[in-house]
């Protein structure tokens, strides 16, 4: 197993040790089941979901618009200094 070190907010180790010295288990495995537990929960295809009736709801636009953003955002001057 490798070592990570990290910096928390003071609020957060006084959670961890409170429920470490509960449980009588140290805080490293409190930390370990915290991680695993959020990463379990986390879906990657949440946020897709959330915006899946949005997507092509835009008229008008090119179709390769995502391959090709910086070349339509050069065109329309995005980005260029203007005169006050």
């Amino acid at each position: 197993m490798k070592t990570l070190i990290v910096r928390v907010p003071e609020t957060l180790i006084a959670d961890l040790e409170t429920e470490a010295r509960c449980r009588n288990v140290s805080k490293s495995l409190v930390v370990r089941e915290r991680l695993e537990s959020a990463r379990r929960s986390t879906r990657p295809t949440a946020h897709l979901e959330a915006i899946a009736d949005l997507i092509g709801s835009v008229d008008g636009l090119p179709r390769d618009l995502s391959s090709r953003t910086k070349h339509y955002l050069q065109m329309t001057g995005y980005g260029k200094k203007r005169s006050r």
